[in-house]
């Protein structure tokens, strides 16, 4: 069974501090020790060179054990509370998932 990345890319609001920001980071840490199916999670600012960013300024990579272990994710409870503490810094966020080996 293939894996599954869900990568999002962000663009906070230009009222987010720096502070704002590391807490949206500690929020996206906890996920997956609260979340069955995550392997792993990696975020970062935005390094490109390429000068196609469009605004977004940080990503996260989240790697699930398979599809139905993310569709898992998407209701679960500690996605909903994370969602709710999150999306409120963002001025825009874009998601994108594919599957991957291994």
């Amino acid at each position: 069974m293939k894996r599954v990345k869900h990568i999002a890319f962000f663009q906070f609001k230009d009222t987010c501090t720096a502070a704002d920001i590391a807490d949206v980071w500690r929020i996206m840490e906890d996920l997956p020790r609260k979340i069955p199916g995550i392997l792993g999670l990696t975020w970062g600012v935005n390094t490109s060179t390429e000068g196609l960013s469009e605004g977004f300024t940080h990503s996260f990579v989240m790697l699930f054990e398979n599809a139905a272990a993310r569709d898992a994710y998407l209701p679960h409870p500690a996605h909903q509370e994370a969602v709710g503490l999150v999306v409120p810094r963002l001025a825009r966020v874009v998601v994108c998932d594919h599957e991957c080996e291994g």
